[in-house]
């Protein structure tokens, strides 16, 4: 009987001791802003002087313009009822009473007002110590007419775990005619057009993504592939610019 638990104890001591594969931290930022909103500029401004300055290839940043302040007059050309749900399924998780913007969710793990500078560099500096649980390799990317196929490559488990793959225009020059922001002229970065989401159930291949109206002939688009596990947290991300 001793030497089955000496055995058990040296089994148990060599599983707890394996370490999980770990990768390049990655930060994923989601603002959630609206072309409605008299607040949002400024954190759509902080976000593309993060992504301009981002030199080390760590942060993806995605705007999210959701749909609830078309209600004053200006009805946001990049808004969709589907961004205002994701938004909702964040603050349930947060355990949040409201949404509101502009809103940052960092890595799927918490929140704060996508314009405080200060506490988006702070944030930065942490996330950006925590290693990635996934890494994602994009290939054999195609544009042809209303469609973009690549295909793509997963380290990592993918256990309980979903495949979000976003459509993203880099930059968009809009004059605001009516609303909060009536008569100025807003600069929106990193504007996601389409999203889906899908279970991972294998680690590599191939994705067609429909090319929305929304989207001009002169838009530089991304494409930005981000996992998350069950909880929403972001464990895994990568982007390319077509």
């Amino acid at each position: 009987m001793k030497h089955i638990l000496l055995s058990l104890f040296i089994t148990s001591l060599f599983f707890s001791s394996e370490k999980t594969e770990v990768y390049p931290p990655v930060i994923v930022l989601e603002l959630f802003t609206s072309q409605g909103c008299s607040s949002c500029p400024p954190a759509d401004e902080l976000l593309t002087q993060i992504q301009a300055n981002d030199t080390n290839s760590k942060v993806i940043a995605l705007s999210y313009h959701v749909d609830y302040w078309n209600y004053i007059g200006w009805k946001d050309p990049f808004s969709k009822a589907e961004f205002s749900k994701k938004q909702r399924d964040y603050g349930q998780k947060f355990n949040s009473s409201s949404i509101y913007t502009p809103q940052v969710v960092i890595n799927g793990q918490e929140h704060f007002v996508g314009s405080n500078a200060n506490v988006m560099a702070s944030k930065l500096k942490q996330y950006g110590k925590i290693s990635a649980e996934n890494k994602i390799d994009i290939s054999e990317i195609k544009t042809l007419e209303d469609k973009i196929t690549f295909n793509y490559s997963i380290s990592g488990t993918i256990k309980n775990k979903v495949f979000k793959v976003a459509l993203v225009i880099k930059e968009r020059v809009t004059k605001i005619q009516r609303g909060e922001n009536r008569n100025r002229t807003l600069k929106n970065s990193n504007i996601v057009v389409l999203e889906d989401v899908m279970s991972l159930k294998n680690k590599s291949g191939s994705q067609t993504i429909i090319i929305p109206e929304v989207v001009n002939i002169n838009d530089e688009l991304k494409i930005i592939l981000i996992i998350q596990n069950s909880d929403l947290k972001t464990v895994g991300a990568n982007q390319v610019i077509l």
